[in-house]
């Protein structure tokens, strides 16, 4: 069972989880086990509540198919269970980050010492730039 916050949760029967060969270099133990994890979990068929479903299907992540299934491969590790486990967290991390809601941005304006700082430290350069240049007489 796989935990999501303190009041959803994912069965195992719902992820679908598949061992398969590991890409790349790695000589005889990449050759012959099979220490990736690929990870297959179907946003419509699972029991996850219906606004984490919707957000889930509108995020544009190249990891999420058409289809609504995530698709998830682990290969960082030798081991095959530090793969499920990395693949495991990868999708947690996923569906918990569209729980998230970000604060509403309220327009402020800036004050009147601030615009007077600003316009100070504006002239105040432009002096500057003048007095580079040559004299004039």
């Amino acid at each position: 069972m796989l935990k999501i916050s303190n009041n959803v949760f994912l069965a195992d029967e719902e992820i679908e989880l598949k061992a398969i060969r590991s890409q790349g270099s790695g000589g005889q133990n990449v050759n012959k086990v099979s220490s990736a994890i690929h990870l297959r979990f179907d946003i419509h068929k699972s029991s996850l509540p219906e606004f984490y479903r919707e957000r889930l299907l509108t995020l544009q992540d190249q990891r999420i198919s058409k289809d609504g299934i995530i698709v998830i491969k682990a290969q960082e590790y030798r081991s095959q269970d530090k793969n499920r486990v990395a693949a495991l967290e990868r999708l947690q991390s996923l569906i918990r980050s569209v729980s998230y809601t970000q604060k509403k941005r309220r327009a402020t304006q800036p004050s009147r010492a601030a615009k007077k700082r600003r316009l100070d430290s504006k002239n105040k350069r432009g002096q500057i730039k003048a007095n580079r240049a040559k004299p004039t007489f």
